[in-house]
């Protein structure tokens, strides 16, 4: 115990952050004896009030949206999820993992297997106790070699889960994940009772802070406070309005008009004037959002790293920055991993827009003349079609020919994304390097919107991932941030701030930076004045 005791003490001194802390407790098995208050979030400072109907006008809903963990592909199912159901670990607002339905954990040595407790006596919505076999199926829903799931590149290194008992749930990996605390906060990995599926995961049971009233997707979701919700001092709301408003306009002025009490994604272009008006908060989060164009690799041209490098150095990221973000965000160097993390290549030079090496990739790839269908909608992220119209205009200058083409705002992330050849599109991020890269990059993660494969990067990614030595770990995620900038086939011209607005009566402290709308859990951490 020594060792912990030494971990402690440098954490109680403030010589490490609480993240440091909790990885080297968790790499070294230690973590079941830990004070539950050196991982506590501080307290309060104010109280907050029970009651009122908390409703939110979200962008990032669809008709085709579903309550299947699984799938959760924008805001409103998403926040609609997190309403309905836990983790079994929460990330606080400094980005690190605290306990949820697991009360504690710990790993082996290599972090290749990692042991769970359960909180005992938490209830499902349809009043079942919470158990270890619960745990096993809600993870195993996302396992498995046809598994349709967007989780399931971060569970593939799960090798074995098993309960042992009924409060005790052990996960066997194929490799050590130091951050496999982290991937249990993840927001598809909730819990759900031992044997749900098909139409039963429409019901939305779970053990979270509300139960579902009524879901009309792409419309809104209508849900009432647990009344056995087993959190203190939470869930302060009696009832949540999650409403899918997709025009950003049409989202601004329901909150002028309190017809809503809380909206996301503002408009760039006047957030200064929200942020003026005394009936108004703002919140600016400076996290891991960011906005991409993937291309298929499986479709010509896209194969070919020569064309996406002309691509590449066709875009003006400044620009783009400057006008459509209205200066409300930093350039992207073409790979996912926000200046704010840990691991973050800071080193790596910055791709700019070169017209010359842009001409040189394009006839070096044989697409002179070419024309590239770059597909658009609004629906990807406010501003889509018109980044994606200077994208053209840039890139005219370089002699690429860029065709936009504008979709249909509903549908857009079932009919275009992943399915057309080039197209815009936006990533919340994820809080570790390892987590971003898993979900979206490795080559048979579910979400990996480009199909790319690298031998080299998924060989780097599992040697990072179990990597324990802090310095020898940076250098692989450089490498993979390396690769995927000179060699991946998405183009990253941008990371985003978050922009939130809020009545003036909606009370909040510590906003999470790591998803927008508080983590998701405004619904649950909020309360009115």
């Amino acid at each position: 115990m020594s060792k912990l005791k030494e971990l402690e003490q440098l954490l109680t001194n403030g010589k490490i952050s609480r993240r440091d802390f909790i990885a080297r407790v968790s790499a070294l098995g230690l973590m079941a004896a830990v004070s539950p208050a050196l991982l506590s979030t501080p307290a309060k400072a104010a109280t907050p009030k029970k009651g009122g109907r908390f409703r939110m006008g979200l962008a990032g809903g669809s008709t085709t949206d579903s309550l299947d963990p699984g799938t959760l592909p924008d805001m409103v199912p998403q926040m609609a999820n997190r309403q309905l159901r836990n983790s079994l670990v929460e990330t606080n607002y400094k980005s690190e993992p605290i306990p949820e339905l697991a009360e504690s954990w710990d790993s082996s040595p290599d972090a290749t297997k990692w042991t769970f407790k359960l909180r005992k006596g938490v209830e499902f919505h349809n009043g079942k106790t919470l158990d270890a076999e619960d745990v096993v199926w809600s993870i195993n829903h996302h396992r498995g070699k046809d598994s349709k799931s967007a989780a399931k590149g971060i569970v593939d290194p799960i090798k074995d889960i098993k309960a042992d008992g009924k409060d005790t749930v052990v996960f066997e990996l194929t490799g050590g994940n130091a951050d496999f605390p982290f991937i249990m906060s993840e927001y598809h990995l909730s819990m759900i009772p031992a044997g749900t599926k098909g139409a039963d995961l429409e019901k939305g049971i779970g053990t979270g802070p509300y139960m579902l009233v009524s879901h009309e997707p792409g419309v809104r979701v209508f849900t009432k406070r647990n009344p056995n919700y087993w959190k203190e001092g939470r869930a302060h709301f009696d009832e949540i309005e999650t409403i899918a408003i997709s025009d950003v306009n049409a989202r601004t002025n329901a909150l002028k008009t309190g017809q809503i009490d809380a909206m996301n994604r503002c408009e760039r272009k006047t957030f200064h004037l929200l942020k003026k008006m005394s009936e108004l908060k703002t919140i600016v989060g400076n996290g891991t959002k960011h906005y991409t164009v993937p291309m298929i690799t499986t479709i010509k041209p896209y194969d070919s790293n020569d064309a996406r490098l002309a691509l590449k150095y066709a875009v003006d990221r400044e620009q783009i920055v400057k006008t459509v973000l209205r200066g409300l965000g930093t350039v992207g160097n073409d790979h996912p991993i926000g200046r704010n993390q840990r691991y973050y290549a800071a080193d790596l030079p910055q791709r700019k827009y070169d017209p010359d090496k842009a001409k040189f990739y394009l006839k070096k790839a044989g697409l002179e003349g070419h024309v590239f269908n770059l597909h658009a909608a609004d629906a990807a992220f406010g501003g889509a079609v018109d980044a994606a119209v200077i994208y053209k205009e840039n890139a005219a200058k370089a002699g690429v020919n860029i065709n936009v083409v504008k979709e249909p705002d509903d549908g857009y992330w079932s009919n275009v994304w992943m399915k057309k050849e080039w197209c815009m599109c936006f990533w919340s991020g994820r809080v570790t390097e390892d987590w971003m890269f898993a979900t979206a990059y490795a080559a048979d993660a579910g979400w990996n919107d480009t199909f790319w494969k690298h031998e080299r990067f998924n060989k780097l990614l599992v040697e990072a991932r179990a990597e324990l030595d802090d310095a020898k770990r940076r250098e692989l995620y450089f490498e993979c941030q390396k690769i995927v900038s000179d060699e991946g086939a998405t183009v990253v011209p941008m990371f985003a701030y978050d922009l939130t607005a809020t009545g003036k009566n909606v009370m909040f402290e510590n906003v999470a930076a790591d998803w927008e709308m508080d983590g998701m859990r405004a619904p649950e951490r909020w309360w009115f004045a």
